[in-house]
């Protein structure tokens, strides 16, 4: 066959690798801001903790998909 669908699963692994990498920038960008500021507010420490709950749990799902980012 010249030309092969791709499948589902190929599909859904590749959204969750860019959404893995989209989230972890955010984590590490949110914690650059926090480290920076004097006193950061109440709010972005919880966006921190939430973003970064977010980033182990889409890692979690890539390990027991067995994913990996490297091709």
């Amino acid at each position: 066959m010249l030309f092969r669908k791709r499948s589902s699963r190929q599909m859904i692994d590749e959204e969750l690798l860019k959404t893995l990498e989209n989230v972890k920038q955010e984590w590490l960008m949110r914690r650059a801001l926090i480290d920076k500021s004097i006193e950061p507010s109440y709010e972005l420490v919880y966006e921190l903790k939430l973003t970064k709950a977010k980033y182990l749990f889409l890692l979690k799902v890539a390990k027991t998909r067995k994913l990996s980012s490297k091709p």
